[in-house]
């Protein structure tokens, strides 16, 4: 991967389509004009006093180390005196979009839920094996191209984490993907955070719609519950030792654990998927 500062290379590009649009960036489908390739041009625009942005900077330097299939490449930064461009591999669309045209009512056949969980599994198992998080998993962050490989995206989130556990911030993650002890408040989180959200998004798939879908973390942390259940006073003295930070104020409302197959009945139940579903939903058994 090169950076360069030169406005120039951004000639190199022509732009298709806005594709989105963000806080911080617009992301335009684009074409490369020496290879014709087509690509992703994600635009952040630049503030003259406060310079580049902590998300990019971030995304960058992590995205640099991470090749692999099923995480999307960051092919080129060019920056110039008004924006930085990253020139990433281009995808037809997210897992959102996906599921909403090729879905039952955004639901998808079983086949294809194993096969995208199997590759979000690989993508993520990469970036931890590699000691990221990337803290912001949901169906909009995942990429799906004309093959039908599926790329995690957006790393503007993630960080780098070490042993012993770095102290992180608990304003991570969208809601309805966000694991329960980062609602309570904890900051001392690991790989567990992505893979609490792996587990939603695959029920997500299955189902059609997001299996918590609170107001607020007070609400988010209930849905969960009514679902996972309520731990035990044990359970809850354990978290409390573990992660001095958390505060539970109030006695939390006792709601039974209810069975995975009667909350995803379509689930699969066959010997790999149970041991898939045992990956993805491991803080929910």
């Amino acid at each position: 991967m090169n950076v360069t500062d030169e406005s120039q290379q951004y000639r190199n590009y022509v732009q298709l389509e806005k594709l989105g649009e963000g806080t911080y960036a617009t992301v335009y489908k684009g074409r490369s004009r020496t290879t014709s390739e087509v690509v992703a041009l994600k635009e952040i625009h630049l503030d003259a006093e406060e310079g580049t942005p902590s998300t990019a900077i971030r995304e960058i330097s992590l995205m640099k180390e991470l090749k692999h299939v099923n995480i999307v490449r960051l092919h080129d930064v060019i920056h110039t005196e008004s924006k930085l461009v990253l020139i990433f591999e281009y995808c037809e669309q997210d897992l959102k979009k996906y599921m909403d045209t090729h879905g039952d009512r955004g639901a998808l056949d079983l086949n294809t839920v194993k096969n995208f969980t199997h590759q979000l599994l690989n993508g993520i198992a990469f970036c931890h094996d590699n000691r990221v998080l990337h803290r912001d998993l949901k169906p909009q962050n995942l990429l799906i191209n004309r093959r039908g490989e599926l790329k995690i995206g957006d790393f503007g989130l993630a960080r780098a984490f070490g042993v012993p556990v770095n102290t992180f911030s608990n304003e991570v993650v969208t809601l309805w993907y966000r694991a329960p002890d980062v609602l309570l408040g904890s900051r001392t989180y690991s790989t567990s955070i992505d893979i609490w959200s792996v587990g939603c998004i695959f029920a997500e798939m299955i189902t059609g719609y997001p299996l918590f879908r609170g107001r607020d973390n007070a609400d988010q942390l209930v849905q969960i519950m009514k679902i996972v259940g309520t731990p035990s006073d044990a359970t809850i003295a354990q978290i409390k030792l573990n992660s001095p930070e958390i505060q539970i104020k109030a006695p939390l409302a006792k709601h039974p654990k209810q069975p995975f197959h009667a909350i995803v009945p379509r689930a699969p139940r066959d010997g790999e998927s149970k041991l898939m579903i045992r990956q993805s939903f491991m803080l929910l058994s």
